[in-house]
């Protein structure tokens, strides 16, 4: 028998009970109808032999990668914000507060509140790198001070920052 039968009779008698071990992993049937389909295609798609005492083992392989891939997205997904978390339909612990992505309002903050701790000078040559984005010859060229002089306080103002952020986490 050639790889493309082979596939085929395992999939009629043993498609169920892949579906059914994807679907203990995941909770949900839309999700794991879709790996199980991707299993079949990887499956097809392989051109090396296939043989029967081995695809039982093979099949269960690829879903066990499939269902993590499938969880490394979907916390790649929630960390970087790219889906919505509805935190008031889950209990929400110390660790997932934690957890949970700051969002820029509160970043903002924690960075006024360790600028209040540099000197004047600093901060005001601190806001404009961070801020406005500025290179720190852009700030000496504004401000007209020596280059040397801005990247001092710019310093200064990094180092106070990392030990405030340091101390709060």
């Amino acid at each position: 028998m050639n790889n493309l039968n082979i596939i085929e009779y395992y999939y009629h008698h043993h498609q169920a009970e892949l579906l059914a071990f994807v679907s203990s992993r995941l909770g949900g049937k839309e999700e794991a109808e879709d790996i199980v389909q991707d299993v079949f295609l990887r499956l097809l798609q392989n051109n090396s032999p296939i043989m029967e005492s081995t695809l039982h083992a093979l099949a269960f392989t690829i879903a066990r990668n499939l269902i993590t891939d499938y969880y490394r997205r979907k916390q790649w997904a929630i960390k970087y914000g790219m889906q919505p978390i509805d935190y008031r339909q889950q209990t929400v612990t110390a660790e997932d507060e934690a957890a949970r992505p700051l969002s820029i309002h509160e970043m903002t903050a924690f960075l006024e509140r360790g600028l209040l701790r540099v000197p004047e000078k600093c901060r005001e040559l601190y806001r404009m790198h961070i801020y406005d984005g500025m290179q720190v010859s852009d700030i000496s060229q504004q401000t007209g001070e020596n280059y040397k002089s801005v990247e001092y306080r710019l310093g200064i103002a990094r180092k106070e920052i990392r030990k405030y952020l340091r101390h709060i986490s």
